[in-house]
């Protein structure tokens, strides 16, 4: 077995290249799982404020959970392979309607309807396809360009799914609701539930995530990113890298795309994925950190508590704040926020988490 040594620490390549390699890390994330699937909901069934209110759940940690998953597909491929995209709510409505149309079926091609957990996947699916049909572009060009490109996506399919009667099973103004939640004959209806089925979908799909970027695959991505000319005189194939990254990104942003509908939203009209979806995506992962799955459980976190602390604070204050004024403070605090990192810490909270964790880890004798 091959050993490397440095100093008194010794250890394996398969150690190092392991998903969690430091013992703290693997230690903190079974807490943090074992509090998620077990803590929250025991402190929820014995009304432990404040997981005994519904709001926590419904309002809070779903679209945490949710949007967390897809700002992953979205630092896939931007952070880790270098392509802008501004296209990721085009994305995530086809990953919804997709699975909304295989949940209720197709009559005129003989197809009866799905299972949802199948309907979402499918839906997942079915914007990887179109992922991979928007990305050819990007092995021509590069930059501003692409995110022209990908940003006509959007606007394309805003339109599709409000003209199209189609994919809304012709109901007016492209407003539909998501078929019955039923999960190998259990009903999803309460929040609770709600939050566990998302939790298991992030789970999965981050753990995921994690392997494929660490892996062959996401080295690829990398390289690219990094110099996509030198990684094609390694023997990076870029039609490859590029287009992997296009599927791998646009399947977890649709399936994200259908959680939100179907298990956050239960109803929806194309406005819920407009160009404010991606931009809100983009923020997230600029902001937790590019190139970085935990920082996109960081970017999502701070763009969801923002706002509600926006709500919070001044009314407890005793200076409530018009809905309008804290609209433009979200504004002024999100764009002054991603200027400072841009300048003084490009890769985000992720990069301060793991500098903290560097300093814990030499405590209480960093020299």
């Amino acid at each position: 077995m091959l050993y490397r040594e440095t100093g008194q620490f010794k250890s394996t390549y398969s150690a190092d290249m392991g998903i969690f390699p430091l013992r703290q890390d693997r230690n903190a994330l079974f807490v943090l799982l074992a509090f998620a699937f077990i803590g929250v909901p025991l402190l929820a069934h014995f009304h432990v404020w404040p997981f005994g209110s519904e709001y926590l759940l419904r309002a809070i940690l779903l679209p945490f959970l949710i949007l967390s998953m897809a700002a992953i597909g979205v630092n896939i491929l931007i952070g880790y392979c270098g392509q802008i995209s501004l296209g990721s709510g085009a994305f995530m409505a086809i990953g919804a309607y997709m699975a909304y149309k295989f949940g209720t079926g197709m009559p005129e091609i003989g197809l009866p309807p799905l299972p949802v957990l199948v309907s979402i996947l499918l839906g997942g699916v079915c914007s990887a396809l179109v992922g991979i049909l928007f990305g050819i572009p990007s092995l021509r060009i590069k930059g501003l360009y692409l995110a022209v490109a990908t940003l006509a996506a959007q606007f394309f399919f805003d339109w599709v799914f409000l003209r199209v009667a189609w994919f809304t099973n012709y109901a007016p103004s492209g407003s539909v609701s998501a078929p019955e939640l039923n999960v190998f004959g259990w009903v999803v209806n309460e929040p609770l539930e709600r939050y566990l089925l998302c939790l298991t979908f992030v789970t999965v799909f981050a753990l995921i995530a994690k392997n494929l970027v660490r892996g062959n695959i996401g080295r690829q991505w990398m390289a690219i990113r990094d110099m996509d000319i030198a990684a094609e005189l390694m023997g990076i194939r870029p039609f490859f890298a590029k287009l992997s990254a296009f599927a791998v990104s646009s399947f977890i942003v649709g399936v994200a795309g259908a959680l939100w509908a179907f298990v956050y939203l239960g109803a929806w009209e194309p406005l819920a994925f407009s160009i404010d979806r991606s931009l809100q995506l983009l923020f997230m992962v600029i902001i937790g950190g590019l190139g970085s799955i935990l920082g996109s459980f960081l970017g999502a976190g701070f763009i969801l508590i923002v706002p509600i602390m926006l709500n919070l604070v001044p009314s407890e204050l005793g200076v409530p704040l018009s809905t309008e004024t804290i609209s433009h403070l979200e504004f002024i605090i999100f764009g002054s926020l991603i200027c400072f990192l841009l300048i003084k810490e490009p890769h985000g909270f992720a990069r301060l988490v793991t500098l903290m964790k560097e300093k814990l880890r030499l405590w209480p004798f960093p020299y």
